[in-house]
């Protein structure tokens, strides 16, 4: 989901539905913001980051992968294994402080360093970050499975979870209109 509180509500709707959550962080100078714990007493806002991972974790997603971006925008330089490293641990830390139990986030969350921009680790491993040699987590099934990439999580890690094909259908309903003339319109 975008970045702005406006559209919060949409990313509700979608992850209600969600099989996998996909967590972006930013590795350049956003970082602290999008992850900040705010202070509803003093004025201070939530990060987005932190939002989106509790309302993942309220919502029952069971799969989340966490993708670390602008690799090759931090200041201190790009694609930097000690930046991937403080930020993959302490969104670690954010996760489990979140609600996310932390065997899970250690065994089952891969953290991955890309960079959207230049394409590094989404389809193929890139050269750029030689240093990341990939993470072996466990699927939801109990699989292990190396994932280098955005594309390894998606195709290989992630996995459909059971559906109860017998059972009564469920539909998100985002709204009722009155509509005069018409009735109710959902």
């Amino acid at each position: 989901a975008p970045g702005h509180r406006d559209f919060i509500k949409n990313m509700i709707s979608g992850a209600a539905q969600a099989d996998v959550g996909l967590l972006m962080v930013p590795a350049d100078g956003n970082f602290t913001t999008a992850i900040q714990k705010g202070d509803h007493k003093a004025g201070e806002i939530q990060g987005q980051t932190r939002q989106h991972a509790r309302l993942l974790n309220l919502l029952g997603v069971k799969q989340l992968v966490v993708g670390v971006n602008k690799m090759d925008s931090d200041p201190a330089g790009p694609y930097k294994k000690e930046r991937y490293d403080e930020i993959a641990n302490e969104m670690r830390s954010m996760l489990v402080r979140t609600g996310w139990k932390k065997d899970f986030v250690t065994g089952n969350v891969p953290v991955i360093p890309i960079s959207g921009w230049q394409g590094d680790n989404l389809l193929k491993k890139s050269t750029n970050m030689a240093w990341y040699t990939g993470q072996e987590v466990s699927s939801q099934s109990g699989k292990k499975v190396k994932v280098h990439t955005l594309l390894d999580a998606l195709n290989d890690f992630a996995e459909m979870p059971e559906r109860k094909n017998d059972a009564p259908m469920r539909v998100p309903i985002s709204g009722i209109y009155k509509i005069k003339g018409v009735g109710d319109v959902i």
